[in-house]
């Protein structure tokens, strides 16, 4: 007798829409926990939609990605909705005027850095003028900082260390700075133990405003569902404070990196160089870091989605020296065992495995024994035969079914790159004229047996490739998509009672 899934929570049948915190209306030149996401979320309240999706929420360094960031337990400041420091004085009309000076229709990451930085800092050194114990009801800082004690010491002082250092990769540090442990018994300048504590400031109002957008989200029937990229950034406070859990040299330099290897799309696969984790060691101290990630991912998300999913069952492991994917090995790791610890630490927990791409028997049935929900992507199903996993009419229903994800062009965009004979295949399997292809798509979506369905706003606004989020392998140009309050406005007036009806009518 086989045995059951450990994991076998998606049984109902629901909708949701993909879009990144970045790309939200604001006045500060990119997205974020304020107005702009309380009025999405009465917007999918309003179409019946029950699941927001975004991306990864932590901090992002050069390249802006946040599937690269400083920290996996960390929130990215720049979301901070700074309206609530403006009242309270910690922020001047002065400052908000500046940042209200940026774009609104895209986001400028290189004016958003050197605007945003020094009005954050400004509104930590008010604050600790004040004395005060907290900010509004953000609950005490002091507790905040004890609650959150695993990671947060060691990233805040790796921010400041990063800042005193010019910015260069820790790698690049004076030898005695180049790991948490030895930086923490140096004489560190008041400048950098200010900083750190500028940065805690930071996450702590991160962390407050979050819990109070998921409350009201989970006040209004709205689930959060966030990623969790498997592969943490080399320069990050995760290989910094933990060099042991990383494949590193004793310079702490990596033995050998990630990727992916060749396919039909990519001649030299893809080398994303992320330090790899050291499974034995992993396994040595029962998965303890990966559960503490698990947990803080909880924190942020109701649901969360592994992306890489086929890299817990086996990983291509690439010499760094390499400058190309090819050259790799596959290399097993303990995925089962890992999934089994973090099932016993989190048994609620809701997680979604991100199993695209060319997927083996042996991953497959390691998705099937966790009993997670894996993906399956409408742009991806056309052009071939009758038996494409990524058609409807061969979904099992523990899976979420996308018209498209934040790595794909918009729907239209996709469409109308297509070859005449693809384009054809898509309007048969259909039965559309190709006229409205995002909601044909949208429509297949939530008609579809899988219990989720998830589409990105681009699709629910019509939209082309002038609005697509993220190119892969792309180097510049990516995350910078943001929507007008007007749009929204207007799909809702425009759209929000047919998609609720649809929804309803499909038992969503």
């Amino acid at each position: 007798m086989s045995q059951a899934p450990l994991y076998n929570w998606l049984n109902e049948r629901t909708a949701g829409a993909l879009l990144h915190v970045s790309s939200l209306p604001s006045d500060t030149g990119i997205g974020n926990l304020g107005d702009g996401a309380y009025r999405y979320i009465d917007f999918l309240h309003a179409s019946g939609m029950s699941v927001w999706q975004i991306c990864p929420l932590g901090p992002t360094g050069f390249g802006d990605s946040p599937y690269q960031c400083f920290s996996a337990f960390a929130g990215n400041p720049y979301f901070i909705d700074l309206k609530p420091l403006v009242a309270e004085g910690l922020v001047t009309d002065e400052e908000y005027a500046r940042l209200s000076a940026l774009p609104r229709d895209h986001v400028d990451y290189g004016a958003v850095y050197h605007a945003i930085w020094p009005i954050l800092r400004n509104a930590y050194e008010r604050f600790k003028a004040s004395k005060k114990k907290q900010f509004l009801d953000y609950g005490s800082i002091a507790k905040f900082r004890l609650a959150q004690g695993d990671w947060l010491e060691d990233f805040a002082l790796f921010l400041a260390l990063k800042e005193d250092f010019g910015g260069r990769c820790w790698l690049d540090w004076p030898a005695d700075f180049r790991t948490a442990a030895s930086a923490r018994t140096q004489e560190l300048s008041e400048q950098v133990l200010d900083a750190a504590d500028a940065h805690v400031f930071y996450q702590y109002l991160f962390y407050a405003q979050l819990a109070k957008l998921r409350a009201y989200a989970g006040s209004h029937g709205i689930e959060i569902m966030g990623d969790a990229p498997i592969f943490v950034a080399l320069d990050s406070a995760d290989v910094w404070a933990n060099p042991e859990l990383f494949q590193l040299k004793k310079n702490g330099r990596p033995r050998a990196v990630a990727g992916v290897p060749p396919d039909y799309f990519a001649a030299d696969g893809q080398l994303w160089g992320n330090p790899l984790y050291d499974w034995k060691v992993h396994e040595k101290t029962d998965f303890a870091w990966w559960i503490k990630r698990i947990q803080s991912n909880l924190e942020f998300y109701d649901i969360v989605r592994l992306d890489h999913f086929r890299g817990f069952e086996s990983y291509w492991s690439v010499p760094a020296e390499e400058t190309t994917a090819r050259n790799g090995t596959w290399t097993p790791c303990p995925g089962m065992q890992l999934f089994e610890a973090i099932r016993a630490a989190c048994p609620e927990a809701k997680l979604i495995a991100e199993d695209l791409g060319i997927i083996t028997e042996d991953v497959r049935a390691l998705r099937e024994a966790t009993g997670l929900p894996g993906m399956a992507v409408l742009q991806f199903a056309f052009g071939g035969e009758a038996d494409n996993a990524y058609l409807p009419h061969n979904y099992d229903r523990n899976c979420v079914a996308y018209s498209g994800t934040h790595d794909n062009d918009t729907t239209i965009g996709w469409y109308q790159s297509l070859d005449a004979a693809t384009q054809d295949h898509v309007r048969r399997y259909l039965g559309v004229s190709g006229q409205e292809i995002a909601w044909d798509f949208i429509r297949l979506a939530v008609k579809s047996s899988a219990h989720l369905a998830v589409f990105p706003l681009q699709d629910l606004m019509s939209l082309g490739s002038e609005a697509r989020l993220n190119t892969p392998g792309a180097p510049i140009g990516n995350w910078q998509w943001r929507y007008q309050p007007e749009q929204l406005d207007a799909l809702q007036a425009e759209s929000s009672h047919y998609l609720r009806e649809l929804i309803r009518l499909y038992g969503r």
